[in-house]
């Protein structure tokens, strides 16, 4: 949850120094450059055909995640959920740190009772509430809450700078935004007690794939354009089918096994009252490409 600018991070040898933050993004090959909106103080934002593409963009701290960006990205990924041309969303930050933790500065001095009445944090969670798929595009730095959040998203693609850890203990404090949950179900129990209890123990990306954090480790300068062609694959997808396979496997996550498989089949069973499932199926047996129009 929180950043840990000033701790030194074990095991991210394949990190450089803490140094203040580049660009946002790094252009790449017939992109168009992402742009800010007057209305937007933390974000950019920018479309490539049917994928929306949200960069975080407070190159001075790091991308630390305050109040202020969450209530952009949430507003930002609901217009785009509800953008009937927008079929997925990548999510990413700066080559140096797709997030490096909470601003400490802005929550240093809060009170129990603010944070128990006010619900403190409970709003970074809607990202987990969009229908559509978001790719997490890392690069560098996703500690504390920049850890959480690339775990809200539904695929992880990191760059092969990038650095994951929990180093919440060193302030006094724990994950308050899924740390000691979603990472246990990502890595396993000793892995994700070792990284918080520690505070010191990070992944470096080749270690969060094959502890199953993340689905690929690219370079650096491609982990966005790669992300993006993913998302296009699936935003090239039946719709409704593929928000009901996000809604499947996250379902797992909250059921036991004998009714996720209910579940499951129950969905199964009712896509058969799509006219997506009829062109996917009668495509196959034709030996022709599907034309799905999202129904």
């Amino acid at each position: 949850m929180f950043s840990a600018l000033r701790q030194p991070l074990a095991r991210a040898t394949a990190a450089k120094p803490l140094a203040r933050a580049f660009s946002a993004y790094s252009p790449v090959q017939n992109a168009v450059a992402p742009t800010k909106s007057a209305n937007l103080e933390y974000l950019l934002t920018e479309t490539r055909g049917r994928v929306g593409v949200v960069t975080l963009h407070r190159p001075k701290a790091l991308n630390a995640l305050c109040n202020g960006l969450f209530v952009e990205l949430n507003q930002v990924l609901k217009e785009m959920d509800n953008n009937k041309e927008i079929g997925a969303i990548v999510l990413t930050g700066s080559e140096r740190a797709f997030a490096a933790g909470a601003d400490i500065k802005e929550m240093k001095d809060r009170t129990f009772i603010e944070n128990y009445t006010e619900d403190f944090l409970g709003h970074w969670t809607q990202i987990t509430k969009i229908r559509k798929p978001i790719i997490a595009a890392v690069n560098g730095f996703a500690l504390g809450g920049g850890c959480e959040l690339a775990m809200m998203c539904d695929i992880i693609y990191a760059g092969d700078k990038a650095v994951f850890g929990q180093p919440e203990i060193k302030l006094g404090t724990i994950p308050g935004a899924g740390g000691t949950q979603r990472l246990v179900k990502a890595v396993g129990k000793s892995k994700a007690m070792e990284m918080c209890l520690t505070g010191s123990v990070n992944l470096t990306a080749e270690e969060a794939e094959r502890a199953g954090l993340v689905s690929r480790v690219l370079p650096a300068d491609v982990v966005v354009d790669e992300a993006v062609k993913t998302a296009e694959k699936i935003a090239g997808l039946s719709q409704p089918i593929v928000q009901m396979v996000k809604d499947a496997v996250n379902q797992s996550f909250e059921m036991p096994l004998s009714a996720g498989l209910t579940f499951e089949r129950r969905l199964f069973h009712s896509t058969f009252a799509s006219q997506d499932q009829k062109e996917g199926m009668s495509a196959f047996a034709e030996k022709r490409k599907a034309k799905f129009v999202h129904n």
